[in-house]
């Protein structure tokens, strides 16, 4: 199983509209896929259509309880897409978690147990660099930013990387930046093109291709408990995830470089 958090210290970036989106198309292309809601404002569940009253175990068990996901995890109305719901509960666990034996390590143990079970698990972090990120991070294989295309979010951007550095060092030297997602693109505004145009020249390959336009039924379709992609299938919002889902799954998966071999030249 592949590992991804989806993180951003900044909120209102889309994390939780990209959990959801990416992962239904990575649904759609037959790959069993686990969301972890990490967010105890619980928007990636309330956008998936799971009810406050279906949410009987959490993620807040898995973490503090040593429930298994086996055990926490609940379907959703999207084939193979599956979902660890949050709740308020959450809000609490940063606190509790102190007094925890390996406290960011949590996570990744409850995740190793369910290795075979999935093939992607795409982990939606709350707007903050806490515990609850940190055993994220240390969970995941590789790291996808979403990122708003305004000027603050460079400077979160930095703060965040900078965390990423000192995961790397002290808990997981695996993790990776699988990406950076532009997000809210907005062709009209000027300032909009500057981000991305400095984003791009910073972390260069590093940032997706495919940007994430703002879209009103991106905001429309968590009201509904669906995915964009199911709520309106041919809206832009839609068909950007389809594109970034393709990138994705292209790092996820790279294609070997071919070799040719040329015949020894005669002495």
């Amino acid at each position: 199983m592949k590992c991804i958090a989806i993180a951003n210290q900044k909120g209102g970036v889309g994390k939780t509209t990209t959990a959801i989106n990416l992962g239904t198309a990575l649904a759609a292309t037959g790959q069993r896929v686990l969301l972890i809601d990490m967010d105890p404002q619980g928007n990636c569940s309330t956008g998936l259509g799971i009810n406050r009253a279906e949410r009987a175990l959490s993620t807040y068990d898995v973490l503090i309880n040593n429930t298994p996901v086996l055990d926490a995890y609940t379907p959703t109305r999207v084939p193979r897409l599956d979902i660890v719901p949050a709740t308020v509960d959450l809000s609490g666990a940063e606190i509790e978690l102190v007094e925890v034996e390996e406290r960011t390590h949590r996570l990744q143990k409850a995740l190793k147990s369910v290795s075979d079970q999935w093939d992607v698990a795409l982990i939606d972090c709350p707007p903050s660099l806490g515990l609850l990120t940190m055993n994220a991070m240390v969970a995941a294989d590789s790291l996808l930013v979403p990122l708003q295309c305004e000027f603050f979010a460079l400077e979160g951007l930095s703060q965040l990387l900078n965390t990423v550095e000192r995961i790397r060092t002290r808990f997981n030297p695996g993790l990776s930046i699988l990406g950076v997602a532009l997000t809210m693109y907005d062709r009209r505004n000027r300032l909009t093109e500057q981000v991305s145009e400095d984003v791009r020249a910073v972390l260069g390959k590093v940032v997706f291709e495919t940007v994430i336009p703002r879209n009103v039924r991106l905001s429309e379709a968590p009201s509904h408990g669906l995915p964009a992609l199911i709520y309106d299938f041919r809206c832009p919002g839609s068909e950007a995830y389809i594109a970034l889902a393709r990138e994705l799954i292209g790092r996820l998966n790279p294609t070997p470089a071919k070799t040719t071999t040329e015949p020894a030249k005669a002495a």
